[in-house]
């Protein structure tokens, strides 16, 4: 019995070794040399996206204006901070958002036209970006009050 566990025991530490030899030949270098980049960006983080603020007030307008505005977005982390989409909660809001990458430390604008026309009464409307952040979506809010035509 004990010649048998050492004969099993001789084998199975062959096969390991074996295996072990023909999987370090198979390893491709420049691989491990993109796991090492691809590593040390993780390593820096996400970027941190920071807005001046979170809403903007328009206040109260006329039914049919036009109210433009923006928001600016900073990117405090310490790599680049990608904005791939912006969406608003209806048509009445157009957004613009910066297409190129917002580097460490920059900042852009992201703006908005919101149209009233037909949108009497108490507004709220929302403006969502896709980005690269660990929360990946971001939401920007468009608020006040429309008087109805005469």
């Amino acid at each position: 019995m004990i010649k048998n566990s050492i004969v099993g025991i001789l084998l199975l530490s062959l096969a390991f070794v074996s295996c072990k030899d023909n999987a370090t030949s198979k390893i491709d270098s420049s691989n491990l040399e993109t796991a090492k980049e691809r590593d040390a960006k993780i390593s820096l983080g996400s970027p941190i996206i920071e807005f001046d603020k979170s809403e903007f007030d328009f206040g109260t307008i006329n039914e049919g204006d036009v109210v433009d505005g923006e928001f600016i977005v900073a990117n405090k982390g310490k790599t680049d901070l990608i904005i791939t989409d912006a969406k608003a909660s209806c048509g009445c809001t157009v957004p613009e958002w910066p297409e190129e990458a917002i580097k460490p430390g920059d900042s852009a604008k992201i703006k908005f036209s919101f149209n009233s026309r037909g949108r009497a009464g108490k507004q709220s409307k929302t403006i969502t970006l896709q980005t690269n952040t660990a929360n990946v979506t971001e939401t920007l809010r468009i608020a006040g009050t429309v008087t109805p035509k005469s």
